[in-house]
This record gives structure tokens, C-alpha cells and sequence, in this order.
């Protein structure tokens, strides 16, 4: 071979590494654009998901405000409202007891005064008893219950069985649907 040959081969071998080394360049510069684009695709998914779920979040304390402010005004009508029957029963009481103070200034006869007060205070009972109200029954000699009534003072036992029991009632207690709401006020013995 001769010098030109070697140097024709020389050079269509640098030119076959040059593209070789270009086609590698190459492909590597299109694997780092594939991976960038990959990246930013990635980017750009977890960003769009990341505002679904900001949109999501802020639906929901939307969501929840308005349920928080619907459910207080609801109460708040409840409250309103909730004695409305128990009033609508005790109208006709009032009712009763005004017909008996008109009587009471036109009448002379107490007997008669007195059973039409008792009919009106049995049907205020009636009402009451009926929402769930119930006076203590509390008789002397009972054991003190500090969830039942409440000590107003302490006075010398008349008889050794009294000592640290109920002498007397002041003021009757009541329940409404077994929960007190006035303790009975008793007198205990010493």
C-alpha cells in the first residue's frame, strides 16, 4: 500500500470515529433532552396534582365553614324554640289561673275559690309531670346525698337516729327527665 492509501484509510477512519463519536454525542445530548423532558413532565404533573389538591383543600374548609355556621344558627333556632310546646301546654293554665283571679274579686265563697284553685294547680302538675318534671320526695330521716340536696344548715339531732340525716325540707327539690335541676334544700341533724 502506498502512503496515499494509508493516509486515505488513516482519514476514513478518523472521519468513521468522528461520526461515531458524534452519532454518541448525539444520542447522548437527545438521552439528556429525553431525561429533561421527562423531569419537566414530572414537574409539571406534581405541580398540576399539587393545585388539584390545593383546590380540593380549600373546597373543603369551604365545605366545612359553611356546615360549622348552618349547624350554629341551627342550635340557635332550636334554642329559640325549644320551650315552644312546653308554653303551648301551660297556655291553657294561664288561662285558668286568670279566670280564677277574675272570680277571686267577684266572689265571696272561699270554698269555691279553693277547688277551682286546686283544679288549676293539678293540671299545672299534670303539664309538668308530663315533660318529665318530678319533685324529690325527700321524708325525715333520710341519708344526705350531696347530688340531691343541698345543706342549708345543721341543727341538734332531736333523737340519736337523726344525726347526719335529713331533719327537715326547706325546698323541695325537682328533676327533669332524672337530672336535678334545683337541689332539694334540707336541714340536717348534728
Amino acid at each position: 500500500m502506498s502512503d496515499k492509501d494509508i493516509k486515505k484509510e488513516q482519514e476514513h477512519d478518523e472521519l468513521q470515529e468522528n461520526t461515531a463519536s458524534a452519532e454518541t454525542e448525539g444520542n447522548l445530548n437527545q438521552v439528556d433532552e429525553t431525561e429533561e423532558t421527562a423531569t419537566e413532565d414530572q414537574q409539571d404533573g406534581a405541580a398540576a396534582e399539587l393545585a388539584e389538591m390545593k383546590d380540593k383543600y380549600i373546597r373543603l374548609m369551604a365545605e366545612f365553614e359553611n356546615f360549622r355556621r348552618r349547624t350554629a344558627k341551627e342550635r340557635q333556632d332550636i334554642l329559640k324554640t325549644a320551650n315552644q310546646d312546653l308554653m303551648g301546654e301551660l297556655l291553657p293554665v294561664m288561662d285558668d289561673m286568670e279566670r280564677a283571679r277574675l272570680a277571686m274579686e267577684e266572689t265571696k265563697d272561699v270554698d269555691a275559690l279553693l277547688q277551682g284553685l286546686e283544679l288549676v294547680f293539678h293540671k299545672l302538675k299534670k303539664v309538668t309531670e308530663l315533660k318529665g318534671l318530678k319533685p324529690m320526695d325527700i321524708p325525715a330521716g333520710s341519708d344526705f346525698d350531696a347530688d340531691m340536696h343541698e345543706a342549708v344548715t345543721q341543727i341538734p339531732a332531736p333523737s340519736e337516729e337523726l344525726k347526719g340525716k335529713i331533719v327537715d325540707v326547706i325546698e323541695r327539690g325537682y328533676t327533669l327527665n332524672d337530672k336535678v335541676i334545683r337541689f332539694a334544700k334540707v336541714i340536717i341533724g348534728a
